[in-house]
């Protein structure tokens, strides 16, 4: 029986200064109104994994998100690429994200995310389903930032205080 799920997300977007790109990306994902909390890259086991775009409600505004976040901001000109990537045990047991972004295009991210996901999938003794990989990308023009983003999103929010 799962107990949880974890949904991968994703967004880009382009604005006047860095951090108004990445809230903007987060607004493209669906988690903007929530204060992010970064984790390593071990996926629990018994718990689902959606790839679905953008996050449905998870909570109030304001509430804490757990989250791996592969991320790239880049002031125009140029290109940014974010890349998540996952697999779990074939027996609900465990899994791995791995994560990787820059300054280059999608086929470059998606290919260095696979081979980290292979290099820890080699640090452990479980057997692991076929990879799974989200990638985003977007071009940054001259006078903006853009930045690109993939985040897995642990359940739902959880109060902050």
């Amino acid at each position: 029986m799962t107990s949880s799920t974890i949904r991968v997300v994703w967004g880009a977007a382009s604005a006047p200064t860095a951090m108004a790109s990445y809230d903007a990306a987060l607004a493209e994902a669906g988690v903007e109104n929530y204060n992010l909390v970064s984790v390593s890259s071990v996926i629990p086991a018994d718990v689902d994994v959606e790839a679905v775009g953008t996050a449905p409600d998870l909570g109030p505004a304001g509430e804490r998100l757990t989250v791996v976040e592969a991320r790239a901001t880049s002031a125009g000109p140029g290109r940014v690429s974010a890349a998540l990537a996952w697999s779990q045990s074939v027996d609900d047991g465990p899994g791995l994200f791995y994560e990787t972004a820059g300054e280059t295009d999608r086929e470059d991210v998606e290919r260095r995310v696979r081979e980290g996901l292979a290099a820890g999938q080699e640090l452990r003794d479980w057997e692991f389903t076929d990879p799974r990989v989200a990638v985003e990308s977007s071009q940054a023009e001259s006078g903006t930032y853009t930045t690109a983003l993939v985040l897995a999103v642990y359940g739902e929010s959880e109060p902050i205080l």
